[in-house]
């Protein structure tokens, strides 16, 4: 299992004052959307010269017609991101058109398939998408695995039977996570380091519970010390 933290904080000051701290860490960084947007590819650049040994995930989250999903996966591949994902549902072509168009690529980046948000609860998930969560995650885990993605986002209570639907090495990162039973917030299907465990997630998504915590590298620590 490998843990990934989210830099997900207010100010581009506040994600590299947070990185410097976990600068010793071979984790992965999660850059989502609204810093990418504000701050760019030079954000990237930044982190990768703050902690040579972290690896960037660049959570995006890509959604749109085959060809624009495929063109920006390739500039993501441009900019030599470790990781990145798409919504599964785009469709089975979409996610074709993007492992397509960057398997040229020298060490490609890993492309991971957004299945359920783990925003959805059962009754939000079905106004929407006129399904279960289970059904749903699993329908769009084995249609990204047959259309040659690396692995899914999805809760950690998906990990185990997706990984069984699919292949053991079927990467599932899973965010929600609150290591050690912190408040779930925002996020509905949220879980501990040991359920985590138990359902066989590859990587681990920590946010609020390491940049609110009045010592991070405390918690990281901690956190690789249960993993």
């Amino acid at each position: 299992m490998q843990l990934c933290i989210a830099l997900d904080l207010p100010t581009k000051e506040q994600n590299i004052k947070l990185a410097r701290e976990l600068k010793e860490f071979p984790i992965w960084l999660k850059v989502g959307l609204r810093s990418y947007i504000r701050d760019g590819k030079e954000f990237i650049d930044e982190l990768r010269h703050i902690n040579p040994n972290a690896k960037i995930f660049a959570d995006l989250k890509l959604y749109d017609i085959p060809n624009t999903m495929a063109d920006a996966a390739e500039e993501l591949a441009k900019i030599g991101v470790e990781m990145f994902n798409i919504h599964a549902s785009a469709g089975k072509e979409a996610m074709q058109a993007v492992m397509q168009r960057i398997a040229a690529y020298h060490n490609r980046p890993l492309v991971l398939a957004v299945t359920v948000l783990t925003s959805f609860d059962e009754k939000s998930f079905h106004a929407i998408y006129n399904d279960s969560i289970d059904h749903k995650s699993m329908q769009f885990a084995i249609e990204a695995f047959q259309a040659g993605l690396d692995g899914v986002v999805s809760s950690v209570y998906e990990s185990k039977r997706i990984k069984a639907a699919t292949s053991k090495d079927f990467i599932t990162l899973t965010p929600g996570i609150r290591p050690f039973g912190e408040a779930s917030d925002d996020q509905k299907r949220v879980a501990d380091i040991n359920t985590a465990k138990e359902n066989s997630s590859d990587i681990i998504v920590v946010g609020r519970p390491v940049y609110k915590a009045n010592n991070p590298k405390e918690v990281v620590e901690r956190i690789l010390t249960n993993i």
